[in-house]
């Protein structure tokens, strides 16, 4: 096991890091930027060590920065949370070269999945369905070309990155055309990489992921799934597990596929597959996530299983110590994203100060958050606060403690979507397990907004 762990992340990720370290008693130093001198990782940490100013490209994605300040606070491992360099090859190979381990895949395993496009080729040729889509994109008239072949709609997605970023819908060739030039903007802004590629858009689809683990010595195991299909411009917003969208006939035999399709294909450590899950109730395998997922915690609440201590335990060489037959999750569990946003201004992004703050408790109600009374939510980053989960026996209780949990919930001084969350609870789509990835997009945040503020 290693002695000490450098956190190179920030908010909540950081903070969830640091408790399964100290789980593990690992020693831990959280890295952090000029504008999250006060934050509640770095407050609570045994050591913090400044890696540079605000700007992300200087701090967070700054691989000199970030080697510097594990190697001076005597750190042999690195723990890169999700995003930012969570899933960078080049990244992962300059942690080991530098005699230290890289919590996550090693970087050959994230350059063979780095391409999401390759990806896709790579895991379909195991035996996972895919959605049609192109190759790398050379330019504007490529992109038409393949467009045509494929038949719009078409999504165009950057290869690198995820959240959204970059993802355009287009309907028309002129579509494609404005579309092109954002995309590969916002994907080399994001991601330091513009390659793009096109993908056939499949309407009222639900987007269901499948967690596996896997150790160096092959031992492979799947936690089962989790459902995504509440979202705005393809980014989650609720989660939930199972899926209500699958049968227990068909959630076993989609785990199956993609834990015997990732450990053929010699993948190593957590990973997520996601999916594409049509009206007709067929899969299709669309990325892999290299990482540790935000909606983790879903997952740990239905298995009782530490996924971060276990990441951690096998980035230092250490077995499973679990097989299939030891997973067995139970009950139901929801994760509501709290997001610092307005969605009654198209999702404004806030920043400002926390005033009152009160996190809501009771029996399966988990709440993972580095916000405190006064924290100022800097304007640099992405918009997330903390992550509240509930867990119950069933799915309609589950629905009916997240409400209770929300309407306890009180973060003052800034905009939130906790009303969103409560109204989306409340529709008639959602209770019935019916929600669709483009929903929110299709009918817009005002009505379920309006029903919040009822």
């Amino acid at each position: 096991m290693f002695t000490k762990i450098l956190i190179a992340n920030r908010g909540e990720i950081a903070l969830r890091v640091l408790r399964a370290c100290r789980t593990l008693g690992v020693g831990a130093v959280v890295a952090y930027s000029e504008a999250d001198r006060d934050s509640l990782a770095a407050q609570l940490a045994d050591e913090a060590i400044c890696i540079g100013p605000a700007d992300a490209k200087h701090s967070y994605l700054s691989a000199p920065a970030i080697i510097s300040a594990a190697v001076v606070t005597g750190c042999d491992a690195i723990h890169p949370g999700y995003g930012f360099l969570s899933e960078d090859e080049g990244f992962a190979d300059v942690v080991r070269a530098h005699d230290l381990a890289f919590i996550g895949p090693s970087a050959e395993v994230l350059e063979r999945f780095a391409s999401k496009e390759a990806t896709r080729r790579l895991l379909g040729a195991q035996g996972l369905p895919t959605i049609p889509g192109s190759g790398m994109l050379r330019d504007e008239a490529h992109a038409l070309e393949e467009a045509e072949s494929i038949g719009y709609p078409v999504l165009i997605k950057p290869s690198a990155g995820g959240g959204g970023k970059g993802m355009r819908l287009v309907r028309t060739p002129r579509e494609l055309e404005s579309a092109f030039k954002v995309s590969r903007s916002e994907a080399k802004a994001g991601f330091g990489d513009d390659a793009l590629y096109l993908e056939k858009y499949l309407d009222d689809t639900r987007h269901v992921e499948i967690q596996v683990a896997v150790d160096r010595f092959g031992n492979a195991i799947h936690m089962g799934d989790r459902d995504c299909s509440v979202q705005r411009r393809h980014q989650k917003i609720i989660e939930e597990a199972p899926s209500p969208a699958l049968s227990d006939a068909a959630r076993q035999e989609l785990a199956e596929r993609a834990l015997r399709a990732v450990a053929a294909a010699g993948y190593e450590n957590l990973g997520t597959l996601e999916f594409l899950v049509d009206s007709k109730g067929d899969a299709y395998f669309i990325e892999i996530n290299c990482r540790v997922q935000v909606e983790h915690p879903i997952t740990e609440l239905l298995t009782g299983i530490d996924m971060v201590a276990l990441q951690i335990r096998i980035a230092a060489g250490e077995p499973l110590g679990i097989t299939q037959a030891d997973v067995v999750p139970r009950g139901h569990a929801i994760e509501f994203r709290i997001l610092a946003e307005d969605p009654a201004k198209d999702f404004r992004p806030q920043a400002g100060q926390v005033g009152a703050y009160l996190a809501p408790g009771g029996p399966g109600v988990r709440m993972d958050s580095h916000m405190y009374p006064g924290y100022d939510i800097p304007p640099y980053y992405d918009s997330l606060l903390g992550k509240l989960c509930v867990w119950a026996p069933d799915r309609n209780q589950a629905i009916a403690r997240g409400d209770a949990a929300l309407r306890e919930l009180l973060v003052d001084g800034v905009v939130t979507n906790i009303d969103l969350h409560r109204a989306i609870l409340a529709n008639q789509v959602f209770i019935d397990g019916k929600v669709t990835t483009n929903l929110l997009d299709r009918v817009g945040s005002a009505p379920f907004v309006a029903a919040g503020n009822r």
